[in-house]
């Protein structure tokens, strides 16, 4: 089924002006377009500003003589100056956000004849970064002795690659799209920041897949969505956003989730299934936890990532998906691949953009930002707006921020704290006494915790078969001491508050050199650590 093809032009105030039988001579651009048999236009979306609506009416009544088939739909735009960027790039800009673009079943041209060489740039520019989903159309008059004659046309499709010196990103737009997706929050973790505006970059020019590595806890389930949500405002995707936790199912049951079956495959399926790849077909697949799929799972996916197509659990007859992905693990998958749990190729194939997400140890500064967006989003939820008192706020960034604070579940762990801490706010403000409380159940479920993090630093540090000719004191002994050091700036300070005590017994003190003596035993360096 062909398309419907829209064309959305601006209005020539001067090239598309005309009165009397004498402007059937004159090339004026919106008229002629419509004029090449070879160029069906079924609707045409005309911008035009009020003072010229005599112009447009003309125009309108031309087009019905030479194109009846054609709709010509006016937008009125507001412009004081058609020469000042800033003005005509928001009203272009608007008129773009709010345009209900359906590029399933029809097909956009943007003229780029008519209107200012300002107007046209703009127009250039809104199409280049996708808020216009369209190619672009331009015009050209008949030569000298072909008068009457419609003239001729391009259509230019936009090939980002060819066009690198000249498209760009607006700064400001750069900075929007990194602020939303960090759904708006102010974070103040420089080496956070800089993770957040390399995806952006990478999100709009890339449909590869994306792999999102760290701890549980961290964000790559919101970052994927918000990361989805970007790319579907800027028309880069039209299907829907699937996620699922590979770590939730196994064998059968995942193949079925994953891929579908047909009626019958398995005892108890008396239905088909699409799957999920299936339901995220033109949109995006989260796949978190991609590390716990099993062989023939991950065998699939390649599959499915390099050619489109894949094979339902029971069916002898192809499914056809073209989706981009998002991969989340907080496992070491180039050790998994060495274990043989996990494909060579298939990480090939998912490695191409990888980002580490810190977790919120590693975030301090962004405690504080997060705080008011998770009060935010708990009075979105319950239309209960809670606050804290000046002591209480300061007595929990405090605690929050000290090295005690293990965050271990990262931003979970941050938010069923406020969840907890609103709630059972007295009058809607969280007081001192509900903030100790908090305090005490955090360290209470800390301490109850393995610290399985520090257990992974030591098994990447030395290696598991090495790891494990170490005695269970020194392991614990030593975990503390990189935990120390990763949590220090230098050398010498590490060593300072290693050997706080002890120091104050020495004539001379040399914290650094004992640190360093001490890391040595294990065969580690302090460059390694850090």
């Amino acid at each position: 089924m062909s398309k419907t093809q829209v064309v959305i032009g601006l209005l020539g105030a001067t090239l598309d002006s005309g009165k009397g039988s004498d402007r059937w001579q004159r090339w004026r651009p919106t008229v002629a377009l419509c004029q090449h048999e070879d160029l069906l236009i079924h609707r045409f979306e005309l911008l035009y500003q009020k003072k010229f609506a005599a112009i447009a009416r003309t125009v309108i009544d031309d087009i019905a003589t030479v194109s009846p088939e054609t709709e010509v739909k006016l937008i009125e735009i507001q412009l004081a100056d058609p020469w000042d960027f800033e003005e005509v790039y928001g009203a272009l800009h608007d008129f773009a956000a709010a345009y209900e673009f359906d590029t399933d079943r029809e097909e956009y041209l943007i003229h780029i004849t008519t209107g200012t060489h300002v107007e046209q740039i703009c127009l250039f520019l809104l199409t280049e970064s996708r808020y216009l989903p369209a190619k672009l159309i331009q015009s050209s008059p008949p030569a000298a002795r072909k008068r009457g004659s419609p003239g001729s046309y391009e259509i230019i499709d936009l090939d980002l690659s060819r066009y690198d010196r000249i498209a760009s990103r607006f700064q400001q737009e750069q900075k929007q799209a990194a602020s939303f997706l960090k759904s708006g929050i102010e974070t103040r973790n420089a080496e956070f920041n800089r993770l957040i505006d390399k995806i952006e970059q990478v999100v709009i020019a890339s449909s590869d897949p994306l792999l999102l590595m760290g701890p549980t806890g961290a964000g790559k389930s919101r970052l994927a969505r918000r990361i989805y949500e970007l790319k579907r405002a800027r028309h880069q995707v039209k299907g829907d956003f699937i996620e699922v936790n590979c770590a939730t199912i196994r064998g059968d049951a995942a193949m079925s989730a994953l891929f579908g079956h047909v009626k019958g495959a398995f005892t108890g399926a008396i239905n088909a299934r699409p799957g999920l790849l299936r339901a995220a077909d033109g949109g995006m697949l989260f796949l978190d936890e991609i590390g716990e799929l099993g062989a023939d799972e991950q065998a699939m996916l390649l599959r499915a990532l390099e050619e489109k197509v894949f094979l339902p659990l029971g069916s002898d007859r192809e499914v056809k998906s073209d989706f981009q992905l998002i991969a989340g693990t907080n496992r070491d998958l180039v050790a998994l691949v060495g274990e043989g749990k996990f494909r060579e190729d298939l990480l090939a194939r998912i490695n191409l953009w990888t980002f580490h997400m810190p977790g919120l140890r590693d975030r301090v500064e962004d405690i504080e930002p997060n705080l008011k967006y998770e009060l935010e989003q708990y009075a979105r939820r319950t239309g209960k707006r809670v606050t804290f008192s000046k002591e209480a706020r300061e007595r929990f960034l405090k605690f929050a921020v000290a090295r005690e604070a293990r965050w271990s579940g990262n931003f979970r762990d941050l938010n069923g704290a406020i969840v907890r801490m609103a709630t059972l706010a007295p009058g809607g403000r969280i007081t001192s006494e509900v903030v100790n409380e908090e305090i005490e159940r955090l360290r209470g479920a800390w301490r109850a915790q393995p610290d399985t993090e520090a257990e992974a630093v030591l098994e990447r540090l030395l290696g598991r078969e090495s790891l494990n000719a170490v005695d269970l004191f020194d392991r614990h002994q030593l975990a503390s001491v990189i935990k120390v050091c990763r949590e220090s700036g230098t050398l010498s300070e590490a060593g300072r508050t290693l050997f706080t005590t002890s120091r104050e017994k020495k004539k001379t003190v040399n914290d650094a050199d004992r640190l360093r003596k001490y890391l040595a035993r294990f065969g580690l360096e302090w460059r390694e650590i850090r």
